[in-house]
């Protein structure tokens, strides 16, 4: 199950209410037939108002990654390519250790973050070249 929850940013709610379903699309956490928490279980769990997560729901819909039916719910009916789930777990457990390391280093969650997406972008410029 999803632990909805908003953070404040500049991103809209909605917008991460449908990235946190993506993300767990990508991760195995759902999969086609799941069922999704209803709008008002969401709302209350994200403190947001309802009409958000309507609208988010309304956005994967139209993505073709979820399908409402009326008075039973919301189900994820679509996925997103990627690597199978099983292939997180030994990302994951580097990961953990590489964030161990770097907050040993000093690093707090915002210089991670920023180490991190300069690497990826870097990385992924070598990957176009």
């Amino acid at each position: 199950m999803i632990d909805f929850h908003i953070e404040r940013t500049g991103v809209p709610p909605y917008l991460q209410l449908v990235a946190q379903v993506k993300q767990a699309l990508r991760l195995g956490w759902l999969a086609p037939g799941d069922k999704l928490p209803t709008v008002h279980e969401v709302a209350a769990a994200a403190v947001v108002n309802s009409n958000t997560v309507l609208k988010a729901y309304k956005e994967l819909e139209r993505e073709g990654l979820v399908t409402a039916r009326q008075g039973v719910g919301t189900f994820v009916s679509g996925s997103l390519s990627g690597a199978p789930p099983a292939a997180y777990e030994p990302l994951r457990r580097d990961l953990a250790r590489w964030l161990t390391k770097a907050r040993r280093a000093g690093l707090d969650d915002e210089g991670i973050e920023a180490l991190f997406a300069s690497t990826f972008r870097a990385t992924a410029e070598q990957d176009i070249a």
